[in-house]
């Protein structure tokens, strides 16, 4: 099968398969504050995330591209929701463009339709410097998302199965690109000993993108004739894996994995993720009612996460680090077995 056309089995079987709620998030639980003393109007979203000031913590994921007018059209309607919202938004593999240039605008339609917003690249963790700077050149990238997709490459029927080289292909990419780079689960979650070699080779940013959004496996699974179901709940939530990174000091944490609305969001933070992706969630919204649904929505999710912070009493994102929460169940229990505290 032709690497356009797996894109694009990937964003109809994203969509089948959905958002499976197990993420963790909803153990966590607020301790109210009954005198937060202050305004709605004191909050600001804005926030800097090592080398990224950014107007708001949240940014869209990465999705698609290179399957395409189909992908094209996609990317240009999420550059345009980031646009009018403010939020920076990261492409799909590039790969496909670097192997086909007739693949590149529909990545580069990001930049053309938002050439002042804070744009991503992305590649896989079988990329090479050369490559990732071509990347970064593609969409005068102020980022570039490395990801590594074990389980999804190997439920995939044409997928990778030597890993051998990724670290040391992060670690080269890493010291020499110019710009951020951030490595990128894509649904499984991140464990801190995973973190921590990561640092080792001098990474600064991860997005743990845990375990309850868009299966990969599962989608893989939808293109297999003998299926690997034992994957299917194989990873680690998005809230305990965002714990897990923060055990390891001087490394930015991003959250993805699952996240639907403002409240998630302010509890991605509260376990202490510096910033929260959205990909999946966004997705069907843009599909289902279209973009400027997709604007109003991504204006919904500031406005609550507004309303939330004014609730717990904090103006500025850093400070729900600050945040008393009490944390239950399944993600109790994990916590506890793997002696993480926050």
């Amino acid at each position: 099968m032709s690497r356009m056309r797996r894109k694009l089995e990937h964003i109809e079987y994203a969509l089948q398969t959905g958002q499976s709620r197990l993420t963790g998030l909803d153990d966590i639980q607020f301790v109210h504050v009954s005198l937060p003393q202050m305004s709605l109007d004191d909050v600001n979203l804005r926030t800097k995330i090592g080398e990224l000031t950014l107007s708001s913590p949240i940014f869209v994921n990465a999705m698609t591209g290179g399957g395409g007018e189909q992908t094209k059209v996609i990317n240009r309607d999420m550059a345009i929701a980031a646009r009018e919202t403010g939020i920076a938004m990261s492409v799909g593999s590039q790969m496909a463009a670097l192997k086909d240039d007739s693949q590149q605008s529909s990545y580069r339609i990001v930049r053309e339709e938002n050439p002042k917003g804070v744009v991503i690249g992305n590649l896989g963790g079988e990329a090479n410097l050369e490559q990732a700077k071509r990347a970064v050149e593609m969409l005068d990238a102020n980022a570039l998302q490395i990801h590594i997709n074990v389980i999804q490459e190997l439920v995939m029927p044409e997928g990778d199965r030597d890993f051998t080289n990724v670290l040391k292909n992060i670690e080269s990419i890493t010291s020499q690109l110019q710009v951020p780079v951030i490595v990128k689960e894509v649904g499984f979650g991140m464990s801190r000993e995973t973190v921590a070699s990561l640092v080792d080779v001098g990474v600064k940013y991860v997005d743990i993108s845990g375990f309850g959004g868009t299966n990969f496996a599962k989608i893989e699974n939808q293109r297999r004739a003998r299926l690997l179901n034992y994957f299917n709940s194989w990873g680690i939530s998005t809230a305990a894996s965002i714990v897990e990174a923060t055990q390891i000091p001087s490394v930015h944490v991003l959250a993805s994995g699952g996240i639907q609305n403002g409240m998630d969001v302010a509890k991605c933070l509260a376990l202490g993720a510096n910033g929260v992706g959205i990909a999946g969630y966004f997705l069907k919204v843009y599909r289902d009612e279209g973009v400027e649904a997709l604007v109003n929505e991504i204006n919904t999710v500031h406005e609550d996460l507004a309303i939330i912070m004014t609730a717990l009493g904090i103006k500025g994102i850093d400070e729900f680090k600050q945040v008393q929460k009490v944390i239950k169940g399944d993600t109790y229990h994990w916590l506890k077995e793997r002696k993480l505290t926050l």
